[in-house]
């Protein structure tokens, strides 16, 4: 009898996990098409030889080229003392998955507006510069 038991409670327990698994893939449907709206990113920004990034804590993401992206490169070159350094910013994108034809990141951002540009603090940054005294 325990036997019997002990086997229906597994039973039962592989066809709920079954259920689980169904949900957790209309939600990342639905992540998907959230991730289409307009959202506001804090990262830093790089601009150099023709290609723009930005980068969050966790992602990074190349940059539509439009208007915005253009006052945006001319806002950072003013705090830039390299033209390879990075600017801090807050920006309001609608993120896009890139066309599978296209080589550049996963994700990108068309910039719709600069809410704050800034230096970063050297302090927090991670690069290495070499060089002699």
């Amino acid at each position: 009898m325990k036997k019997v038991l002990i086997f229906l409670f597994v039973v039962m327990a592989f066809v709920s996990c079954k259920k689980d698994s169904k949900t957790e893939t209309s939600i990342d449907e639905t992540i998907e098409e959230v991730s289409s709206d307009i959202k506001e990113l804090s990262g830093n920004f790089i601009y150099y030889a023709d290609a723009a990034v930005f980068q969050t804590k966790s992602e990074l993401f190349g940059v539509v080229e439009n208007e915005k992206l253009e006052e945006l490169i001319i806002q950072s070159e003013t705090l830039k003392d390299q033209p390879t350094d990075e600017v801090a910013v807050t920006l309001k994108v609608k993120i896009s998955k890139k066309p599978e034809n296209e080589e550049g990141w996963d994700n990108r951002i068309e910039i719709i507006e600069i809410i704050k540009v800034s230096k970063v603090n050297s302090e927090d940054s991670d690069i290495i510069k070499l060089g002699t005294k």
